[in-house]
C-alpha cells in the first residue's frame, strides 16, 4: 500500500477524531433515552433523583466531548502546520545543498550566474535578483547578472562601494522609496530592494540584491531575508573561488609590476598572429620599446621611482592601443607591442604617438623620461616570424645609436602592394 503524505495523514486523523466524537455523543444520548424508557420499578422519589443525576452526568459528558474535541482538532491542525513548515524548510535546505554542490563545479561567473538564477526562481519565486562582484582592482562593483528585476532600467552596470550602505556597514540594508528612509546613493527607481553583502574569508566578495513589486514589499523582503542570506552566503564562497582562480590565471599570464602580459604569453600570441598572417595575408607589426638611461634613473632616484615610471609607461602604452593589440613586458625595461592587421607605416605612426606620450611623463616626475622604438612588420620587413623580433630589435639598436628618444623603422624588403586581404 502506498504510504500517506504527512498532510494526508493529518487529514485522516482529524476526520477520524470528529467521527469518534460524534459517535460517542450519539451513544451517550441513546443510552440515556433507553435508560429513561426502562420500566419504572422504583419509587417516584428515587427515580427523580437518579434521573437528575444521570442527566447531569450526560450533560457533563457531552460538554467534555464538545469542548475537548475541537481542542484536539486545533492541536492536530497546529501540528500539521508545524509539519508543513518543517517539510518546506527541509526542501529549502536540500535545494541549498544542491546549489552549493553545483557552484563547486562552476568554471566562471557565467556558470555561477546560471545556478543562482535557477535557485532564485525556485526558492524566491516572485522576487527579482541581481548579482554584483568586485572588479580586479576592487575599486567598484560590476553587474554580473540579473533575474526578473522589476525595473531593469534601474540596475547600474557598476557602482562604487562608497555609495552603498550595505557594503560600508557589512550588513543587510533595505532601500525603500519612503519619506525619511536611508537610501544608498546608487539606488534608482521606486522598487524596494534588499541588499546583502557577500562575505567570504573575512572579505566582502560582492553583493546580492533582492527586489519585489508587491505592495507590502518591506514585509515580504523581511520574510525571505533569512533564506536570501543563506543563498548569498553560499554564493559568496563560489565568487571567492572564481576570483581566486582568475587571479592565479592572471598572475600566470601578466607581469605583476606593469600589468602587461609576460613573455610567455607574448610568444604564444605572436605565434597565433603569425599563423593568421600566413593563412590570410594580413600584415602583422611589432614595436620594440626600451626606456632610455633607465639604470641611471634607478641609481639616481631609487628603484621606487623606477618602478613607478615603468607602471606609468605601461599605462600610457595601453591607453594608446586598440583592443586587439597586445602589450607585453619583454624583459627589464624593454616592452613589446604586437599590432595585428597593421602595416609598417601605421605601426611607425603609432610608435611616434607613444614616444611623445612617454616623454610627457617627464613633467610628472621632474626628471627626463624618454624611450627608443624599433618597428618591424610582416611581410614588409620579413616573411619569417622567427626573424621579426630580431629585426625589430635591430631597429631599436639603431634608435639607441642615433641619439635615443626616436622611432626607427626596419628597412622594407617587400615594396610590392599587399594582397586585398590586408585591406
Amino acid at each position: 500500500m502506498k504510504p500517506h503524505s504527512p498532510d494526508q495523514g493529518y487529514d485522516l486523523l482529524e476526520r477520524s477524531i470528529r467521527r469518534r466524537v460524534i459517535a460517542a455523543s450519539a451513544a451517550v444520548l441513546v443510552t440515556v433515552v433507553a435508560h429513561l424508557a426502562h420500566p419504572l420499578v422504583r419509587t417516584p422519589d428515587m427515580r427523580v433523583v437518579e434521573g437528575v443525576l444521570e442527566l447531569g452526568g450526560v450533560i457533563v459528558t457531552l460538554l467534555l466531548l464538545l469542548l475537548g474535541g475541537p481542542q484536539i482538532v486545533r492541536t492536530l491542525r497546529e501540528r500539521r502546520e508545524d509539519a508543513d513548515r518543517a517539510h518546506a524548510e527541509r526542501k529549502q535546505i536540500n535545494h541549498l545543498f544542491r546549489m552549493t554542490e553545483m557552484l563547486q563545479s562552476a568554471d566562471g561567473y557565467a556558470d555561477a550566474n546560471a545556478v543562482l538564477g535557477a535557485t532564485i526562481e525556485s526558492l524566491l519565486a516572485g522576487f527579482g535578483g541581481a548579482l554584483y562582484v568586485f572588479n580586479n582592482s576592487r575599486d567598484r562593483l560590476e553587474l554580473s547578472g540579473s533575474w526578473h528585476w522589476p525595473e531593469p532600467d534601474t540596475l547600474r552596470p557598476m557602482l562604487p562601494p562608497s555609495q552603498c550602505w550595505a557594503l560600508k556597514r557589512g550588513k543587510p540594508h533595505v532601500n525603500v522609496d519612503a519619506p525619511g528612509a536611508l537610501r544608498c546613493d546608487h539606488h534608482l527607481g521606486t522598487a524596494t530592494v534588499l541588499e546583502l553583502p557577500m562575505t567570504a574569508h573575512g572579505e566582502i566578495q560582492g553583493m546580492l540584491k533582492i527586489a519585489t513589486p508587491h505592495p507590502d514589499a518591506a514585509a515580504e523582503l523581511g520574510r525571505v531575508q533569512p533564506l536570501a542570506t543563506a543563498i548569498a552566503d553560499a554564493m559568496s564562497l563560489a565568487v571567492s573561488n572564481i576570483a581566486l582562480r582568475e587571479k592565479l590565471r592572471t598572475q600566470a599570464l601578466r607581469d605583476p609590476l606593469t600589468g602587461l602580459y609576460n613573455r610567455r604569453y607574448m610568444e604564444d600570441a605572436l605565434s597565433r598572429y603569425a599563423s593568421l598572417t600566413e593563412r590570410s595575408g594580413v600584415p602583422l607589426s611589432v614595436i620594440m620599446i626600451d626606456l632610455d638611461h633607465f639604470k641611471k634613473l634607478n641609481d639616481a632616484f631609487g628603484h621606487a621611482l623606477g618602478d613607478a615610471v615603468l607602471r606609468e609607461t605601461a599605462a600610457t602604452i595601453l591607453s594608446g592601443l586598440r583592443a586587439s593589440d597586445v602589450a607585453c613586458r619583454y624583459g627589464g625595461e624593454e616592452l613589446l607591442v604586437i599590432l595585428p592587421e597593421c602595416r609598417l607605416s601605421e605601426a611607425a605612426a603609432k610608435a611616434e604617438i607613444l614616444r611623445e606620450r612617454i616623454e610627457a611623463l617627464s613633467a610628472t616626475h621632474d626628471t627626463r623620461i624618454t624611450a627608443s622604438f624599433g618597428v618591424a612588420a610582416i611581410p614588409e620587413s620579413t616573411r619569417s616570424v622567427t626573424e621579426l623580433l630580431s629585426i625589430a630589435d635591430g631597429a631599436l639598436y639603431q634608435a639607441k645609436e642615433g641619439g635615443r628618444n626616436r622611432v626607427v623603422t626596419a628597412p622594407s624588403r617587400e615594396p610590392s602592394v599587399l594582397p586585398l586581404a590586408a585591406e
